[in-house]
C-alpha cells in the first residue's frame, strides 16, 4: 500500500486560468483505492478521471483554492514487478528504481524531472525481523520500535527539492560497512554501503572509491556533499549500472562487490569510475537537474566526463584516455553509423528507456571534455561555477550550460551548439606541407560527415603539433586549432628546420569524437605513424599511431593482397622493448590490436568473418615473429610479481595486463596440434598459478576458445569445471563464465550458448545473467553473424520472451539487428527477417517496437 499527500500551490506566473490537475500512473502496476482533496473524498467521473496513464482531477475540485492538499492510496504488487522499474522484489530485499518513468508506478503523481519538490515526510512500515533495514532520500529522521504486530517504521526527510525520478526505497535484512567523511567545511558525513549480508566483504573497495571520490570533486570543483548521510545499496537485478537517487545511491552489484577472488582489475576500475560518477550526480543532476528527457545528456554527459577525469586522477591519464576512445569507437560510432544515430539531444523519443544511449553519455562526455580543451581547465572551472551559481536547485538546458561556459569566459560558443543539434560522426582529413626557404609549415583540414551530408561545419578543437622524424624534437608545441569551416589551411613557423621531415600530430588527446583520416600517400602516411610511435610527446597519439599501422595491416590481409609487415613489426618491436615506455598498461595497449568492433566502423559493408579471420592471421604472424620476445617477457614479469602481494593500483595492474597480454600472444600459435597443446598446458598453468581473478579470466578465455584437440580440451574442461565450482553460486562470477563461453571462438559456440541457456544458474529474469550470455554472444560478431542466420534466429526468439518481461533490456538487446544496412544482402535479409518477426509480436512493448520500427523504415 502507498499512501501519498501532495501539498498543491497554485503557480501564479502561469497565464493559463483553468485548468485540470493531470498527474501520471500506470495502471499496469497501480490500482487507485481512494482519493481525497483537502478531506473529501473525490468521486470517480464527477471528480476525477482515470486513464491508463493518467489521474485527471478535474478544476472544479479547486476552483478558488490558492493551494491544497491531495491524498492518495493506492496498491502495488513489487513481487509481480518484473520490468524492475518502480517498485520491486530482488531476492530477498525490496527497492525502487524511478529513472526515467518509473515513480508513476508506484503512485500517481506529476512525474516529471522540472517538477522539482521537497520529500519533507517519507514512512516506510515492514515487519522488523523480515526486514530491518529501511532507506529512503535525505537525512533520518525518526524510528519505531517492533510493535505488537511484530513490525517496525523509519521516517526520512529530504530538505532538497528533487524530481520525483531520483525518489528511492530500499527495504531488506541487510549487511553493510561504515565509515565517515569529513568535507572541507568540517560537516560530518556518515558513509553505510549496504549489500546482502554474504557479500559485506566485497564492499571495502567501493567505500575507498567513494571517499576518494568526495575528496576530489572538493579538490576539482569546490563541491562538497550536502547532506549529514550518503548510504550505498548493492542490488542483485538492476537494469542500469547504479542509480544517483540523493542521498540513497542504488547499485547494480556488478558496479560495487569487488575483492581478489571475484572481481579482475576491470571490475575494479568499473566500480571506481561508476562510484564516482554516481556521487558526482548529486550535484550534476540533483543538485541542477534537467527541465526535461531531451536534456539527459546535460547531466549524463557532464557527469561520464566527471568520473572520467576522476579515473584519470586516480590512476593513469593517458591509459583512461586510451580506454574510453575504444569504447566510444567500439559502440557509439556505430550507433552515428545505424538507423538509431541521434544527436547528443535529441529531438524525439517514444520510450525515453532508449535514449540512455552511447551517444548520450560517450559521446555527451565527449562533448564536455571539448568545452575543457577550447577553454583551459581554469576557463572550464569558471563555466561551471557560473553555472551552479545560475542554475542550483533548478531544472537546467543543455543551452543553460552552454551560455554559462560561454559567458564567465566571454567566448563565442554559438556554433559549437551543433553538437547537440547534428547527428553523425564528423570525418576529418587531414593533408600538411612545408616550405624550408620561409620556415612555414601548412596544415589543411576539411571536415565532412558521411552519415549526415547535410550537417553544417562544426566547431572541432584541433589538438595539434609537428615531430621532426628523425630526431623526435617537437618544431610545432602542443596548441588548439579551431577548426569552424568545412575546409581550412593553418601556417606555422617552426621552431628549427627539421632533420628530417616535419610530421603533424592531428587530434592529440583525441580532442574531438570524430574519425581522422590522411591525406597523403600510403608511404608517407607509413613514416609518419612510425615517427608518431616513436617519438610522440602525446600519449594517446603514440597509441593511436601503432594501431593504424595495424589497422592497415589487417585490412590489406582481409583484401587478399600481400602484406608488408615492416612497419608493424618495427613499431610491435619498439613497443615490446623500448625503455622509454615506463608505464605497463600503455605497453600492453600498444602490443594489443585494434577490436574487431572498432574496426568495423572503418568498413562500408562489414564481413564479420574476414575480418576476424584477418585479424587473427596478423595477430599470429605477430606471435610467430616475436615468439622468443614475448616469452622472455612473459617469464620477467612471471618472476617479477611470483609471491607480491595483490594490489590495485596502477602499477600493479599494468603488471597483470601487460603479462597477460602476453600469455595472450605466447598462445596465440596454433598451427599444429602440438602447438595447440602447448598453448593450452601454458594457460592451464598460468589459471593455477593465478593469484586473482583477473589471471583467472585471461587464462580461461584463452582456454575456452580450444576445439579439435582432445589433450587440449580435456585441460579447457578442467579449468570450466573448476571455476564454475569455485564460483560456489556466486553471481559476478558465474556471469564471467558464461560470458567467455559466449565469446568463444568455437566454431559450436552457438550450440554451447543454446545449452547454457538451459543451465540451472541461467535465468532470463536477472538483466546481468541474461546480459553474460545473451548479450555476449550478440558481441561474439564471427559467431553471431553466421552466413545462416542461425544466431538472428536465436536471439530474435529471445527478445521475443524478454520484451514481455523487461523492455528496457529487450530494447538494448534489440540493437545487435538494427544496423543490417551495414552488411552483405545475404545477412541484411536475415537480420530484417527477424525483425519484422518482433514487430509483429502482439503487445510489443513500445520500448522494442520504437528500435525495431526505426530500423525497419
Amino acid at each position: 500500500i502507498v499512501k501519498s499527500t501532495l501539498s498543491v500551490v497554485k503557480n501564479e506566473g502561469s497565464t493559463v486560468e483553468k485548468g485540470d490537475l493531470i498527474l501520471d500512473g500506470d495502471d499496469s502496476s497501480v490500482k487507485l483505492k481512494e482519493i481525497y482533496l483537502d478531506g473529501e473524498k473525490l468521486n470517480s467521473g464527477s471528480d476525477y478521471t482515470l486513464t491508463s496513464s493518467q489521474l485527471i482531477v478535474h478544476s472544479s475540485c479547486f476552483t478558488g483554492k490558492s493551494s491544497f492538499k491531495l491524498e492518495t492510496t493506492v496498491s502495488i504488487v513489487p513481487e509481480d514487478n518484473t520490468q524492475l522499474s518502480g517498485f520491486y522484489k530482488s531476492g530477498s530485499m525490496y527497492c525502487s528504481q524511478c529513472e526515467a518513468e518509473g515513480f508513476r508506478r508506484i503512485t500517481y503523481y506529476p512525474d516529471r524531472p522540472d517538477n522539482m519538490a521537497k520529500f519533507t515526510h517519507v514512512k516506510i512500515t515492514a515487519d522488523a525481523d523480515s526486514y530491518p533495514i529501511l532507506l529512503s532520500n535525505g537525512n533520518l529522521v525518526s524510528t519505531t520500535e517492533k510493535d505488537g504486530e511484530g513490525r517496525h517504521s523509519a521516517v526520512w526527510e529530504d530538505p532538497f527539492p528533487k524530481p520525483s525520478y531520483l525518489f528511492a526505497v530500499v527495504v531488506g535484512d541487510l549487511g553493510s560497512i561504515k565509515d565517515s567523511y569529513t568535507t572541507t567545511s568540517g560537516r560530518n558525513v556518515h558513509l553505510e554501503i549496504f549489500s546482502e549480508k554474504e557479500n559485506v566483504g566485497k564492499l571495502d573497495y567501493a567505500m575507498e572509491s567513494l571517499k576518494n571520490s568526495m575528496k576530489w570533486d572538493e579538490d576539482k570543483f569546490g563541491l562538497e556533499y550536502d547532506l549529514d548521510i550518503y548510504n550505498v545499496v548493492a542490488v542483485n537485478d538492476f537494469n542500469m549500472g547504479a542509480m544517483e537517487n540523493k542521498g540513497l545511491n542504488v547499485f547494480n552489484t556488478a558496479y560495487v562487490l569487488a575483492d581478489q577472488k571475484t572481481a579482475t582489475d576491470g571490475d575494479f576500475e568499473r566500480v571506481e569510475g561508476v562510484i564516482g560518477h554516481e556521487y558526482f550526480h548529486n550535484w550534476t543532476g540533483n543538485r541542477v537537474t534537467c527541465r526535461d528527457w531531451f536534456q539527459l545528456t546535460l547531466k549524463e554527459g557532464l557527469t561520464v566526463f566527471r568520473d572520467q577525469e576522476f579515473s584519470g586522477d586516480m590512476g593513469s591519464n593517458d591509459v583512461t584516455r586510451i580506454e574510453n576512445v575504444k569504447g566510444l569507437r567500439g559502440r557509439q560510432f556505430a550507433e552515428d553509423a545505424g538507423p538509431m544515430s541521434h544527436p547528443i539531444r535529441p529531438e524525439s523519443y517514444v520510450a525515453i528507456d532508449n535514449f540512455y544511449t552511447a551517444t548520450v553519455y560517450s559521446k555527451g562526455a565527449e562533448v564536455i571534455r571539448m568545452y575543457n580543451t577550447i577553454l583551459g581547465e581554469a576557463g572550464f572551472r569558471k563555466g561551471m561555477d557560473l553555472y551552479f551559481e545560475r542554475h542550483d536547485g533548478s531544472a537546467a538546458t543543455c543551452d543553460d550550460f552552454r551560455a554559462a561556459m560561454a559567458d564567465a569566459n566571454e567566448a563565442d560558443l554559438e556554433q559549437f551548439s551543433r553538437w547537440y543539434t547534428q547527428k553523425g560522426t564528423p570525418t576529418v582529413k587531414y593533408s600538411s606541407s612545408y616550405d624550408p626557404s620561409t620556415s612555414t609549415f601548412t596544415l589543411d583540414l576539411s571536415q565532412h560527415t558521411a552519415s549526415a551530408p547535410d550537417n553544417e561545419p562544426f566547431h572541432i578543437p584541433v589538438a595539434f603539433g609537428v615531430i621532426d622524424s628523425e630526431t623526435g624534437a617537437e618544431l610545432v608545441e602542443s596548441q588548439v586549432l579551431h577548426f569552424k569551416e568545412a575546409s581550412k589551411s593553418f601556417e606555422f613557423k617552426l621552431s628549427s628546420d627539421p632533420k628530417g621531415t616535419a610530421v603533424p600530430s592531428v587530434m592529440r588527446g583525441f580532442s574531438a569524437p570524430v574519425k581522422i583520416v590522411s591525406e597523403a600517400s600510403p608511404a608517407t602516411q607509413k613514416t609518419d605513424l612510425l615517427t608518431l610511435a616513436a617519438y610522440d610527446t602525446d600519449g594517446f597519439n603514440r597509441w593511436e599511431a601503432g594501431q593504424k599501422l595495424y589497422t592497415e595491416a589487417i585490412f590489406t590481409q582481409l583484401a587478399g593482397d600481400d602484406v608488408n609487415l615492416d612497419g608493424v613489426y618495427q613499431a610491435f618491436e619498439q613497443t615490446l622493448t623500448s625503455p622509454k615506455i615506463s608505464d605497463d598498461s600503455i605497453r600492453a595497449y600498444g602490443l594489443m590490436l585494434p577490436s574487431e568492433s572498432g574496426l568495423a566502423e572503418d568498413m562500408d559493408i562489414i564481413d564479420p568473418i574476414g575480418l576476424h579471420d584477418a585479424r587473427t592471421a596478423i595477430k599470429k604472424k605477430l606471435a610467430r615473429k616475436f615468439q622468443a620476445g614475448v616469452a622472455e617477457l612473459y617469464d620477467r614479469l612471471t618472476k617479477e610479481m611470483s609471491g607480491a602481494p595483490f594490489e590495485v593500483n596502477s602499477k600493479a595492474v599494468g603488471k597483470r595486463r601487460l603479462r597477460n597480454t602476453c600469455l595472450d600472444y605466447a598462445c596465440a600459435n596454433k598451427d599444429t596440434d602440438e602447438e595447440v597443446i602447448a598453448s593450452a598446458q601454458l594457460a592451464h598453468k598460468h589459471y593455477f598459478e593465478a593469484n586473482c581473478m583477473t589471471d583467472q579470466v585471461a587464462a580461461m578465455s584463452i582456454l575456452s576458445n580450444v576445439h579439435g584437440v582432445p589433450e587440449a580440451e580435456k585441460l579447457r574442461d578442467e579449468v570450466l569445471s573448476k571455476f564454475f565450482d569455485d564460483a560456489n553460486g556466486d553471481a559476478l562470477v558465474l556471469n564471467k563464465w558464461f560470458t567467455i563461453q559466449a565469446v568463444s571462438s568455437k566454431p559450436d559456440v552457438l550450440e554451447d550458448v543454446i545449452s547454457l541457456t538451459s543451465h540451472p544458474e541461467f535465468t532470463m529474469t536477472n538483466p546481468n545473467r541474461c546480459r553474460s550470455l545473451i548479450g555476449a554472444f550478440t558481441a561474439n560478431s564471427a559467431a553471431f553473424h553466421a552466413e545462416d542466420g542461425a544466431g538472428y534466429k536465436f536471439i530474435g526468439e529471445k527478445i521475443g520472451i524478454l520484451d514481455a518481461m523487461n523492455p528496457q533490456i529487450a530494447s538494448r538487446m534489440v540493437g545487435c539487428l538494427i544496423s543490417f544496412k551495414r552488411y552483405d544482402e545475404n545477412r541484411a535479409t536475415k537480420m530484417r527477417a527477424e525483425l519484422s518477426k518482433i514487430l509483429e509480436i502482439e503487445g510489443l512493448s513500445p520500448d522494442t517496437f520504437e528500435i525495431v520500427s526505426k530500423a525497419l523504415s
